[in-house]
């Protein structure tokens, strides 16, 4: 069915003020935390969320010692035996750019140009920075006032889920299968699923975390994580000739001998890389920890050849010198799980068609709950929040996008309703 004009009102004034609401409610994980959650603030905002859950009329909401979130919103009498799906996103917001005391800002009717920041005169934000905004001349852009973060990412998803359950309380008119909403925290830390209950969630579930209005994205990186130990001979430097091995300035040398083509700062689309994230030491002893990603399992697999050839070099060039390299993988990348699942893509591209979008198809650079819920054996694409320019003080999203994303998990929980509950594997 198609939505009526009152229906998409009601839409756009429920997920932007409830998202001008969450965005000034601290919620930031914290990655030199020990605790789990990270931080008391995102326990604090899952309050705020379960009160608001409860006035929306949801069932079975449970708010755990961990900070996840567990609700059920009931079919549509008639549809209590359709295929139950699940809408995911994440109570935090990142650590690397401050995300307290968040007040956002709404610029009417953009016209191009730059937009700027009340605190901050030397913040601008242009086509330069983000070309999407081409595609938002006469609509209203939101941004925080250019001290902080704005919090899109996941505020805009959590919003977004929040509305549909408000949207499909209220029109009783439209009908729906069982959905399970699930917020969790630490997501930014790459911890979301690492408490998470999957007994309580269904068969099918969606994200809600990307980022350009229309994204499907059912692809990211392939992970890895490699810690390099250097075992050196400290010696006092005035008698060191021939003795001494420099532990720290080898691991630098050794650093240095990566291509620098397959670094972030030089790699796009599908390009994967080596990313140094941390290099410390002593002459005794040093440690650098690197990321490994691409799309394809064997291009990294030749980036392990070639540190372990590195290493062979190295220790023959400097007698006594040791290396020890230890992998740890992070996560898949989940496009050989979601192949399978046809239908949990071709619904989705649907849906969004319905919201009168193109579907774009685009790999994640980097990496997705939904990749650890799909190696567990629930389904899990990601789909677009609006929100751009995540982790900065440039971030912002259009009011427009808020509804397009919210019509889109409406038009999702409408077609989802005429499939009949999948057998569990």
């Amino acid at each position: 069915m198609e939505l009526t004009s009152q229906i998409k009102e009601y839409i756009l004034e429920g997920v932007v003020k409830r998202f001008l609401k969450y965005v000034q409610i601290d919620s930031q994980s914290d990655d030199n935390s020990n605790s789990f959650p990270s931080t008391q603030e995102q326990i604090q905002f899952g309050k705020v969320l379960v009160e608001e859950l409860k006035l929306l009329g949801l069932q079975n909401i449970i708010h755990d010692k961990y900070g996840y979130i567990y609700a059920q919103l009931r079919a549509s009498k008639g549809y209590e035996s359709s295929q139950e799906i699940g809408l995911i996103a994440h109570l935090d917001t990142s650590p690397s750019v401050n995300g307290k005391d968040v007040k956002p800002k709404i610029h009417s009717n953009y016209q191009g140009g730059v937009i700027n920041f009340e605190k901050n005169k030397n913040l601008v934000l242009s086509l330069e920075d983000s070309p999407a905004l081409n595609d938002y001349m006469g609509e209203d852009i939101i941004t925080s006032k250019g001290d902080t973060l704005l919090g899109a990412d996941d505020k805009a998803g959590i919003a977004e889920i929040m509305t549909l359950c408000d949207v499909l309380s209220t029109f009783t008119q439209l009908v729906h299968g069982p959905i399970v909403i699930c917020f969790f925290p630490d997501e930014e830390l790459g911890k979301g699923t690492e408490k998470i209950d999957i007994s309580k969630l269904p068969r099918i579930c969606y994200t809600v975390d990307g980022s350009r209005i229309g994204e499907l994205e059912f692809e990211c990186f392939d992970a890895w994580k490699v810690n390099i130990i250097f075992k050196g001979l400290n010696v006092h430097p005035g008698y060191a000739k021939g003795l001494m091995i420099n532990s720290i300035h080898i691991a630098a040398q050794f650093i240095s001998d990566l291509p620098e083509f397959e670094t972030p700062r030089n790699t796009e689309g599908r390009e994967g890389f080596y990313h140094l994230i941390s290099l410390k030491g002593t002459p005794e002893k040093s440690k650098a920890t690197l990321l490994l990603r691409d799309f394809e399992e064997e291009k990294n697999s030749e980036r392990f050849k070639y540190l372990e050839i590195l290493k062979t070099l190295y220790e023959r060039k400097y007698e006594g010198l040791k290396i020890e390299i230890d992998v740890e993988h992070q996560y898949e990348n989940m496009k050989k799980y979601l192949e399978s699942d046809s239908k949990v893509i071709k619904i989705a591209k649907e849906a969004i068609q319905k919201a009168g979008l193109d579907p774009i198809i685009h790999s994640i650079r980097g990496g997705t709950d939904g990749a650890h819920l799909s190696k567990k054996g629930i389904p899990t694409p990601n789909l677009f929040t609006g929100g751009m320019l995540f982790h900065s003080k440039k971030e912002y999203i259009p009011k427009i996008a808020l509804q397009k994303a919210t019509e889109v998990l409406l038009y999702l929980s409408l077609l989802w309703k005429k499939h009949k509950k999948m057998k569990e594997k």
